[in-house]
């Protein structure tokens, strides 16, 4: 099986957090680094030992030594770069929300299909071993039947509201932003249509969403889900069944999960990893496309789209 070689769209935060872990990805290496800044793309190739550097992304998606890229730019700008990416030929792993909308989501997922590549929304908590592991229990039948799942992802930052996270210009708010996660880890153990959500929700001065709380209703399965910027939320996940249920510690990276039957501890997982967690994810895009395919099967493009498509009725309750 051959190394892939990533090229990297933009120098922030996420891109080095997917960087550092690149040390654990077996089939992978680091090959390019393209920011808006050339000194900060230098800084950042000197720090992760990245030959090929770049300012702006048209000649990292030329590059003919860069086989994927990785794109860790704001949400508003994901549509253009994995459009730009895919129509040079290049497999791509886009940072979640793939689109700030359904509709780019469907056309990306298309343009990939069409040009014969690789495309998959960086949802890497699918690919944790406790979150799998969590999976097993609830897949034996451990806690029963999922009955109600509780997820939120909240973390305190100060309002400007021509900073990145509340900028409205750039999809701000804290539901695209963190929402997705508790959204995501529900669709992952319930797989289920939504039937219907209540929202309630407290918007900033610009209307981007400050804290978002939605219970979603799945039939036989409830969620209850939450994200915001104005406080720390708990930032733990439960699955609970009528059997028994799982808590999991900061899920959207967890590395451990617990299971309960009532109050008794029953079970207990740690990964004892040393990286982050994004390797997961970086070895698995190697996997597919070593197999040829186009598509993972644990980050879908139905998901993601559904992902879209669920926040987009949360949205429209504001």
């Amino acid at each position: 099986m051959n190394t892939l070689r990533w090229g990297i769209v933009s120098a922030g935060r996420i891109a080095h957090q997917f960087c550092h872990d690149m040390q654990f990805v077996e089939h992978g290496s680091l090959q390019a680094i393209a920011a808006r800044s050339l000194d900060d793309a230098k800084t950042f190739a000197k720090q992760y030992n990245i030959p090929n550097v770049y300012q702006g992304y048209e000649a990292l998606y030329a590059d003919p030594e860069v086989d994927v890229i990785y794109v860790a730019t704001p949400h508003t700008f994901h549509y253009q770069n994995v459009a730009d990416a895919i129509n040079a030929g290049k497999h791509v792993l886009c940072e979640k929300p793939i689109t700030v909308s359904s509709e780019q989501a469907i056309a990306l997922y298309a343009l990939a299909k069409e040009k014969g590549v690789f495309l998959m929304e960086a949802m890497w908590t699918y690919y944790l071993p406790a979150i799998l592991k969590a999976k097993t229990w609830v897949e034996q039948g451990r806690i029963g039947n999922i009955k109600h799942i509780k997820a939120d992802f909240g973390y305190p930052i100060p309002y400007q509201e021509d900073r990145r996270e509340w900028d409205i210009n750039l999809a701000g708010g804290s539901l695209l932003d963190m929402g997705i996660y508790p959204i995501a880890i529900a669709d992952y153990f319930l797989n289920k249509d939504i039937k219907s959500i209540y929202v309630e929700a407290t918007l900033a001065p610009n209307g981007a969403d400050a804290d978002s709380l939605f219970i979603c209703n799945y039939g036989e399965a409830k969620a209850t889900l939450a994200s915001s910027f104005s406080c720390k939320l708990q930032n733990w996940a439960y699955i609970i069944g009528d059997e028994g249920y799982i808590a999991i510690p900061d899920f959207w990276r967890a590395n451990e999960c617990t299971l309960y039957v009532l109050d008794e501890k029953v079970d207990y997982y740690n990964d004892q990893r040393e990286s982050l967690g994004f390797c997961y994810e970086a070895e698995a895009v190697a996997q597919y496309i070593a197999q040829g395919k186009l598509t993972s099967d644990k980050v879908t493009p139905e998901q993601s789209i559904k992902f879209q498509q669920t926040m987009e009725r949360v949205k429209a309750k504001y």
